[in-house]
């Protein structure tokens, strides 16, 4: 019987694709768009997109705005408000679901999130897979100065779940913010690095920040388990 005794998960490019996320956002906003500034849907959508697809990170409101002769300062907070509070239309990995199953009769689960909360929860509902998880920290709520690495986030969930670091994994995508806190409060790590994911090329900055384990899809979890469990 594994010693470990509880799972917890990361949200973006773990339990689903964040990519479909981010294209679910600007059609919600190429909507909003083409009604407040008349520009075309389809137009916007496909400027946004291709913005994305060239690197574009942070500031592409922005970038958009400016290129078609919109001060950003006038539009931008409305454009980020209409992405963030948006229902997006989003699926999990095609195995996220039969491994949470399998998981939830043999261990305690829990989710630790970045990222703006109301988006993170709209995020799970939207996934249907919020009942699975017997507690939840979306850092945002304790002050984004708690987003990872701080370990705060990662306290606070062995906490809720009652259960000491070394009997806990996270699992989780980005080597450079998502092991690092996770290790320094004690638990195992697992880096699930789908090729598509948004940080799929990140390699870890440091050793610190190295995940215990690394696979390529969730399908692969619970063997981990297995082998992390003897160690626990």
């Amino acid at each position: 019987m594994s010693a470990l005794r509880a799972v917890v998960f990361d949200l973006d490019d773990t339990l689903y694709p964040e990519r479909a996320y981010v294209l679910s956002g600007f059609h919600t906003v190429a909507a909003w768009a083409e009604e407040q500034l008349q520009i075309p849907h389809h137009q916007g959508f496909a400027e946004l997109r291709q913005l994305f697809e060239d690197g574009v990170r942070g500031n592409t409101f922005n970038w958009w705005l400016e290129s078609h002769g919109f001060a950003p300062a006038d539009w931008d907070s409305q454009m980020v408000k209409v992405y963030r509070e948006h229902l997006p239309r989003i699926v999990p990995y095609p195995e996220t679901e039969e491994m949470l199953q399998r998981l939830w009769s043999r261990y305690r689960l829990g989710l630790v999130s970045d990222g703006h909360s109301q988006a993170q929860r709209n995020k799970l509902a939207s996934l249907g897979l919020g009942f699975y998880f017997d507690q939840s920290v979306f850092s945002d709520e304790l002050g984004v100065d708690a987003r990872k690495p701080n370990p705060r986030p990662f306290a606070l969930i062995l906490e809720r779940l009652a259960v000491a670091g070394r009997k806990a994994v996270y699992v989780a995508d980005n080597p450079s913010e998502d092991f690092l806190g996770a290790r320094r409060v004690g638990m195992w790590t697992v880096r699930v690095r789908y090729s598509e994911g948004l940080y799929s090329h990140l390699e870890p900055p440091s050793a610190e920040h190295a995940p215990d384990v690394e696979i390529d899809t969730l399908a692969r979890l619970q063997e981990m388990l297995v082998s992390i469990g003897e160690y626990a």
